[in-house]
């Protein structure tokens, strides 16, 4: 369930993988399910990864990663590799978990911002962690990915600040590029420690 903002804060939003959560257990657990070294798997795993992202199939997308890495694909495996990716990156590192727990306790409005398929974002939604959280939005909800300027502006008619009223954390530098050139107080994500700090900064947590 999504909290109600509090009128007049900054409204604080953080992509998800790479960010909330780590982006090697994925990776590693998906090429323990295929059989095949991580090194062989990453290419393809983010090379089909935006049209998965951008509402795209668990069939299409773990069928051209299969083939790929030169494994025979059925509902067996699909239904697996997506089990096992999906719980990977809908787990909270112990830090960020922390850092949520941290700011939502000082009354930080939360919102996530993230490319991430339907399945994840079901599972996002499921997890408790996410009661913390203002807002969810995934770009399989609404078929655009970051950095398109176009999901910054969904993003704002979602959770209808102003735009410099954002403070946005992710960890790809052309997508905080492009949310500083849509109007947010974008960063790039580093750790926990830097995000305190450049809440600090900004005014969004004191002492």
């Amino acid at each position: 369930m999504e909290r109600s903002q509090s009128v007049g804060s900054l409204l604080v939003v953080f992509d998800l993988g790479g960010v909330l959560a780590p982006s090697s257990p994925a990776i590693t657990a998906v090429a323990e399910v295929l059989g095949v070294s991580e090194e062989i798997l990453a290419d393809p795993y983010w090379a089909y990864r935006d049209a998965y992202d951008a509402g795209g199939t668990a069939d299409d997308y773990w069928g051209c990663v299969s083939e790929a890495v030169g494994r025979s694909i059925d509902v067996r495996l699909v239904e697996r590799l997506d089990q096992v990716d999906v719980a990977s990156w809908a787990t909270l590192a112990a830090d960020t978990r922390s850092l949520l727990t941290e700011l939502a306790g000082r009354g930080v409005t939360l919102a996530v911002l993230s490319n991430a398929p339907a399945s994840l974002a079901t599972a996002v939604r499921a997890s408790p962690w996410s009661a913390c959280f203002h807002k969810l939005i995934f770009s399989s909800d609404v078929g655009v990915l970051k950095p398109d300027a176009m999901i910054y502006k969904i993003a704002d008619a979602a959770l209808r600040p102003q735009p410099s009223g954002v403070v946005f954390f992710d960890d790809r530098p052309g997508n905080v590029a492009a949310a500083r050139t849509h109007g947010w107080r974008a960063h790039v994500w580093t750790s926990c420690g830097e995000a305190l700090e450049v809440l600090a900064r900004e005014g969004v947590i004191h002492g």
